[in-house]
């Protein structure tokens, strides 16, 4: 599978996410530009507008005062001259002669009375006649033989003509124009810095991302042991083969268990299979002797009980390797502690009884766990089990129940002979179990696996004063952490 992958190298997605990332910067850069560009050639309208019309009135105003005599054009023109050498947004580099800014005055009909400005002035005004413009309003005139336009101003004076004062729009536009160029000059430096930033950084993001698939690639089905190298931030990436580390770690575990528990449950089964078959065998003769007394029922009683052993060996078997794996499926409830307790030791009272052990209950009343009761009550029973099977008659079995820092503790001692030397470290491994044990090793290892399901706690000890203790705690409800009382009630059971 391995050399599949590396045979067919996937195409690297930093391309991808770089020439996005690009495009969305570009647009972006793009909007913010034209808004720029809007602003900038509103901004200089605005002020060639405000030069026009202060200018035109002092036009205006000369060519009223100034006596209609043969020096009127003379003064008028020359004051026009100057006007148009204080044109705003004007650079230094301009034509000898001024075709930026021309000065009109003329009726509503015939030819013009006064032209200041290049050429003739005959195709400003015709232009000017037919845009039927409003006096004293800027706007924009397009003179033939002039491929720039013009921004003008009319206003009327006394005598009943006009006097139009244009001025070219070609500095505005060559203003407009080294902008956009400066503005692509320097948006094309940041855009390839930007796809080269963030080629970068995605393709070494990326790269963990590839180290990681390749390293899933070439974890085997047979060797679970490899992990993918972890990333040196923590970041997304390093959460990701921190998160598939621990799921190789929980498949690694259930794969374990599930050959533990087969290897366990073959050489639990053998000896029960065998058993149950030489029976049944041997009941099968006993009915062909055909004697009066029917000798193969009792061996079919047996293998009956050895059919019941078999199936509680594969139930605990499963459940504890479910257990194990973190795959224990439990249908919480709310549990009083104290009445199960309490059940638990009236079913086994007759049997404690019948083997002259005696036990006593120790308990804060009502301590409410969440928890499995079908799971529970199993482990409790397992307790008692080994209490039964263990401890020799005339002992005591104490089980106290109280509330211990928000959980609830239960103790299970005796004053027995308690827990034999080569198992006080591995009390509660499967399969653990003393010399004159007749079990498989499964209860207490079981016990183990329901209270770490339930997210408690168990302990497993010898009494200095002799006996064994076992110890387990659960969390309590919450509304029990804040209710319970510390109280104890204390009860004896013959």
């Amino acid at each position: 599978m391995y050399s599949k992958l590396k045979k067919r190298q996937p195409h690297s997605a930093a391309w991808r996410v770089s020439l996005w990332a690009t495009l969305a910067f570009t647009l972006g850069a793009s909007l913010v530009f034209a808004e720029l560009h809007r602003f900038v050639a509103k901004d200089i309208q605005r002020r060639s507008d405000a030069w026009l019309s202060g200018e035109v009135q002092v036009l205006s105003d000369v060519a009223e005062r100034t006596p209609k005599d043969r020096l009127y054009r003379r003064v008028v023109g020359e004051v026009a001259e100057l006007a148009s050498n204080e044109v705003p947004n004007r650079t230094g580099d301009e034509h000898e002669e001024n075709d930026a800014v021309f000065f009109l005055q003329a009726d509503p009909t015939g030819p013009a009375k006064l032209w200041v400005g290049a050429g003739n002035g005959k195709a400003n005004l015709e232009a000017i006649r037919t845009s039927h413009a409003t006096p004293d309003v800027p706007f924009h005139l397009k003179v033939k033989g002039f491929p720039i336009p013009f921004r003008v101003v009319a206003l009327q004076i006394d005598d009943g003509s006009y006097v139009y004062l244009g001025l070219s729009e070609r500095d505005e536009l060559r203003v407009l124009r080294n902008l956009r160029l400066r503005f692509l000059s320097v948006a094309l430096l940041i855009i390839l810095l930007e796809f080269s930033l963030v080629f970068y950084t995605t393709r070494r993001m990326l790269g963990h991302v590839r180290r990681i698939s390749e390293a899933a690639s070439q974890i085997g089905e047979s060797d679970l042991s490899q992990r993918v190298p972890s990333a040196p931030r923590n970041d997304e990436i390093g959460q990701l083969a921190v998160t598939l580390n621990r799921m190789l770690d929980r498949i690694e575990n259930s794969v374990r268990q599930l050959h533990t528990i087969t290897d366990s449950l073959a050489h639990d089964l053998r000896s029960p299979l065998t058993a149950i078959r030489g029976k049944l065998e041997l009941s099968l003769s006993a009915k062909r002797q055909e004697s009066a007394e029917p000798a193969w029922k009792p061996m079919v009683v047996s293998a009956i009980d050895e059919l019941d052993r078999l199936t509680d060996i594969l139930n605990t078997s499963l459940d504890l390797a479910e257990a194990r794996a973190d795959a224990l499926r439990l249908r919480r409830s709310e549990i009083d502690l104290d009445e199960l307790i309490r059940l638990m030791m009236d079913l086994y009272a007759p049997s404690m009884s019948e083997r002259g052990l005696n036990m006593q209950l120790r308990s804060s009343r009502a301590l409410m766990v969440s928890a499995d009761a079908a799971l529970l009550h199993r482990a409790v029973a397992n307790l008692l089990d080994n209490e039964l099977k263990h401890v020799p008659a005339g002992c005591t079995v104490t089980i106290c129940l109280e509330a211990e820092n928000g959980a609830a503790k239960l103790t299970v001692e005796d004053n027995g002979p308690g827990f034999e030397d080569e198992l006080s470290q591995d009390i509660f491994a499967r399969r653990s179990k003393g010399k004159a044990s007749t079990g498989h090793g499964l209860g207490l290892a079981f016990v183990e696996a329901v209270v770490h399901a339930h997210g408690g706690a168990v302990s497993a000890c010898n009494r200095k004063e002799g006996g064994a203790c076992l110890t387990i705690t659960l969390p309590l409800s919450p509304a029990t952490q804040q209710t319970v009382a510390p109280e104890a009630n204390t009860a004896a059971i013959a």
